[in-house]
């Protein structure tokens, strides 16, 4: 295949988006080559070339049609979009789908032994941010009249070094805001990762294989908490076992031989299947209680 018909993907070079996006990928059945310091891999069974790019400036890439596609959190994104939006130049990047990992929020903190009574406590405050836009959309929908200081890195330790007396940063587990003494206090956005893709048209054959890649996604985003169970149970018990398979669509029913009171059932579960859901199918009649890891589906 000609370089002019291999599709560019960008994502993040390092960071909490790195591994997902990249297993992603090798989820849909890409096989890539890439070098242990390489800032691109080469797909080895499908065209796609994959650059390995700071978060920042993959709504760039795209919307210059550096790249065809790129793997990006909504915060990096609606922060890019807002920016190009103050500057009179609207954003041309196209979000092709919302993707199931990457979850954080943007929230605002302040240090822990700061009273807070909502938003309005922060009129006349200094706030610190890598998220300036985003923040200022925050704050001027409220009518709250703030400083925001911008910072590139090291958010959360402004407030203990004078530079501000709150912030506003990625959320996720909230372990690095307690470890810096802060609490938070709001949400400015909640954040995922998104694919996008640029403005210019493609191919024909490019974009065949874009909707394949979309195709794939959706498969295995359809099955990443989905099991499959199986089990034996008499054919009076069917109802109570409906009810209690977690997500399922219409179970499958298969007659067992020689047992015509009995039946086999096979489901394909869409939520987690714990130990109590088991322990629950059994006590309503369920035997012989398998449960497999779905891999890959397509409706």
């Amino acid at each position: 295949m000609d370089k002019e018909t291999r599709i560019k993907l960008a994502v993040q070079k390092s960071g909490r988006l790195t591994d997902p996006s990249v297993d992603l990928l090798a989820r849909c059945g890409l096989k890539l080559s890439r070098g242990k310091d390489q800032l691109m891999g080469y797909g080895e069974n499908m065209p796609f070339d994959v650059l390995f790019v700071r978060d920042d400036d993959i709504p760039d890439l795209v919307q210059e049609d550096v790249c065809d596609l790129g793997l990006v959190g909504l915060n990096v994104l609606e922060e890019k979009r807002l920016e190009l939006a103050a500057r009179g130049s609207p954003a041309r990047f196209e979000a092709l789908r919302t993707l199931d990992f990457g979850r954080c929020r943007l929230s605002l903190a302040v240090p822990v032994e700061h009273a807070y009574d909502g938003p309005q406590s922060l009129h006349g405050k200094r706030i610190a941010t890598t998220y300036p836009h985003l923040l200022g959309v925050f704050l001027q929908q409220r009518r709250i009249d703030a400083e925001i200081v911008i910072l590139s890195g090291a958010v959360e330790i402004a407030p203990r070094l004078g530079r501000a007396d709150a912030i506003c940063d990625l959320v996720s587990t909230g372990s690095t805001l307690q470890a810096n003494h802060l609490r938070e206090v709001e949400t400015v956005l909640e954040s995922h990762a998104v694919l996008i893709r640029t403005p210019v048209p493609l191919s024909t054959e490019k974009n065949e294989w874009v909707e394949r890649l979309l195709l794939r996604v959706e498969g295995v985003q359809q099955v990443k908490e989905s099991k499959y169970i199986m089990l034996h149970a008499p054919r009076s018990a069917l109802p109570a076992i409906r009810r209690l398979l977690p997500g399922s669509e219409s179970p499958t029913i298969i007659p067992l031989e020689g047992s015509p009171d009995r039946v086999a059932v096979h489901a394909v579960c869409r939520e987690n299947v714990f130990w109590e859901t088991l322990e629950s199918l059994k006590k309503a009649g369920a035997s012989a209680l398998l449960v497999l890891p779905v891999e890959k589906m397509l409706a």
